[in-house]
């Protein structure tokens, strides 16, 4: 049978000792820790994944840990975290740059990053680019280790010293400077310049600075739009440097840009030209999610979300400047079937947005649509989807998803959104919170959970059909139980020397009134009856002992026996004189079948694990089975009414033989 859903099969690892094989219950991580290996200080150590980013195991995301994960016991986060703090002000610089290294490694877990930053690290950093004139492999791993932290959103871009970013825009264009430096310090200043119109000027003063100018906008109504929400995507372009797939991008936003806001004149003129571009450009429109790869802003046209989808990507862009372009900058580094359509996903999530909400629909009688943080917001629409949009390309990310995934992914949203409206939230802050912490694992955890607890919620009769079943269901269980016993088992004899070389079997007889047991020889495995010559009648039976009350776990140096020993030992006493004969199951499988066996034979309920599974499971099929033959019709919650007794009862056909 599979192992209780709660206990995952772990390795644990820990440096000079021998890895552990552990059943991971819900206990919590710091006993972990002390039971496997006694420490003392169980508080400055932490589980980590081995494998993948090397993530901490913390109380929020232990639910993630899966069969087969390993993890490793290593120093806490926030002792490593200032060991790391002191490591990096060291005047050796073999210290130095190894801790900058691990830094860098280790500023991917929000843990770590946070006990990291609260002990004023990001100073540290600062003072290395400010004051420092290294260019080599400290500065590399500086810059990684600073970008890592600023990812997670614990402080904002507005602290960086005019300093800082002097020294980044001198590595962007010094001439020689090496290509990993010049490519994190592009990064920086990417992820800077969009959060603020101050940094933004402050990189512009700089005499080494790119040189910025906005595109024109178009013309009309769909053109003013479109260029409103193109114009921050201009900016990230121009600042970055020429190369062969920034020029591709420029040419593709141009197209964008002059293929929306034709006018029928030009249409006509330009047909041939038009049409040579897009054939250039399908394969990046169809990247960006569009259906229609000619003429993309023939996908506004379809109403619903019509333009409202429009409006939304330009309210993003304007209002939420830092969250744009880190959605833009994020997918156009991925690999492209990894990349989440920006394009589409407004689209998509928009039509879902005006669904679960009931744009353009009449109210209801019941009012059941009605959320009151709808009236705390000029904007509610426009701020609902800048939420949804972030936790789109989050649960994306989470899911690890591709281009064939997206309708999977949105229903995940569509889940996520419409659960957390059902809770009622009263502002647009408090529904932020709410649909960012039922990220796709709790979804995931919610569905698991609904589905076990399915039947538990189905039909009165349904319930009693269960009940009626159950007595059936348990006999045929105990039929199996003697059934098994008689067959028999191979048990291993256990002396105070602990030799384990013994062997002896024990079975039922077919007519369940004796047991036989006696010795046998190495590699026998199923004895016939007649060579046993030890007999226990059933009916000198008297009690059934388990675990710590057996009398051979009770025995001198008894202490030294193993929990695993402990949950497989039995005793049964018989006769007049309580005489005992004592079993220790070869696994907890036999441990359950012998425990119920010995209780049918006593005529008790059986108490076993296995027993209650079996049950369940059984139950299950012979429900599932039995309702096939109701499948469509409704079952109702009560029985229907006795009808009432005729008032002629005098109705029955008279058969008589002289009837012709």
């Amino acid at each position: 049978m599979p192992p209780p859903k709660d206990v995952v099969k772990i390795a644990i690892q820990m440096m000079g000792a021998i890895p552990q094989l552990i059943e991971l219950n819900q206990v919590t991580l710091d006993s972990l820790s002390r039971c496997r290996w006694n420490l003392g200080n169980a508080e400055h150590y932490a589980l980590q994944y081995v494998d993948g980013q090397q993530t901490y195991i913390t109380e929020s995301n232990r639910a993630e840990i899966k069969n087969g994960s390993i993890l490793r016991l290593t120093t806490s986060p926030d002792q490593e975290a200032e060991r790391l703090h002191n490591g990096i002000r060291s005047h050796n610089l073999d210290v130095k740059a190894d801790s900058l290294k691990k830094l860098a490694n280790l500023s991917r877990d929000i843990t770590f990053a946070q006990e990291f930053i609260n002990r004023n690290g990001l100073k540290q950093l600062f003072l290395i680019v400010e004051e420092g004139n290294d260019t080599g492999e400290i500065l590399a791993h500086t810059l990684k280790a600073f970008m890592e932290l600023m990812e997670h959103d614990f402080v904002s871009w507005e602290t960086l010293s005019p300093a800082f970013i002097k020294k980044i825009v001198r590595y962007v264009n010094t001439g020689g400077m090496d290509a990993s430096i010049q490519q994190l310090s592009l990064s920086i200043l990417e992820n800077m310049v969009p959060s603020s119109r101050h940094l933004f000027e402050l990189v512009k003063r700089e005499p080494q600075a790119p040189t910025f100018s906005a595109p024109p906008l178009g013309h009309g109504k769909l053109g003013s739009r479109l260029g409103s929400l193109t114009a921050f995507v201009c900016g990230l372009l121009m600042r970055t440097p020429m190369d062969p797939y920034s020029q591709e991008q420029r040419e593709l936003l141009q197209f964008l840009r002059h293929s929306a806001f034709e006018s029928e004149s030009e249409a006509s003129a330009g047909t041939v030209s038009a049409e040579r571009r897009r054939s250039v450009c399908v394969t990046e429109f169809r990247k960006l999610g569009f259906q229609n790869h000619s003429n993309p802003a023939q996908d506004l046209h379809r109403a619903p979300p019509g333009l409202l989808a429009l409006d939304n990507m330009v309210y993003f862009s304007r209002h939420c400047p830092s969250a744009y372009s880190r959605f833009v900058l994020e997918n156009s580094s991925r690999d492209d079937k990894h990349e989440c359509p920006f394009a589409r996903s407004s689209i998509q999530l928009t039509l879902a947005l005006c669904e679960i909400l009931h744009v353009g629909e009449p109210c209801s009688e019941t009012a059941q649509a009605f959320y009151l943080m709808f009236f705390g917001q000029d904007h509610f629409f426009q701020e609902l989807f800048c939420i949804c949009i972030q936790l789109q390309n989050k649960t994306w990310k989470e899911m690890r998803a591709t281009q064939e995934d997206f309708d999977k992914v949105l229903q995940v949203v569509r889940e996520q959104i419409t659960r957390t409206l059902s809770l009622k939230p009263t502002s647009l802050e408090l529904f932020k919170t709410r649909v960012n912490a039922l990220n796709y694992s709790e979804i995931l955890r919610l569905r698991q959970t609904e589905r076990m607890h399915q039947e538990e919620t189905l039909a009165v009769p349904v319930l009693e059909l269960r009940e009626r079943l159950k007595p059936e269901l348990l006999e045929l269980i105990r039929q199996q139980r003697l059934l098994r016993l008689c067959e028999g088992t191979l048990f291993r004899k256990i002396s105070s020397r602990r030799r384990q070389d013994k062997l002896w079997y024990c079975r039922l007889s077919p007519n369940h009134k004796v047991l036989h047991y006696g010795d046998v020889e190495q590699g026998v495995q199923s004895p016939p009856i007649e060579s046993l010559p030890e007999k226990i009648p059933v009916a000198d039976i008297k009690e059934l002992l388990v675990g710590r009350e057996c009398p051979h776990m009770k025995e001198k140096g008894s202490g030294k026996h193993n929990k695993d020993v402990l949950d497989l030992a039995f005793s049964i006493s018989y006769d007049v004189e309580e005489y005992y004969l004592n079993f220790i199951a070869p696994t907890r499988y036999e441990f359950c079948l012998w425990t119920d066996g010995l209780n049918v034979l006593l005529g008790r309920e059986l108490t076993s694990e296995r027993t209650q599974s079996e049950l369940d499971i059984l139950l299950s099929m012979e429900l599932k089975l039995r309702l096939l033959d109701l499948e469509n019709i409704s079952i109702p919650d009560t029985p229907p009414p006795v009808p009432k007794p005729p008032s002629n009862l005098n109705f029955c056909y008279d058969f008589s033989p002289n009837e012709q």
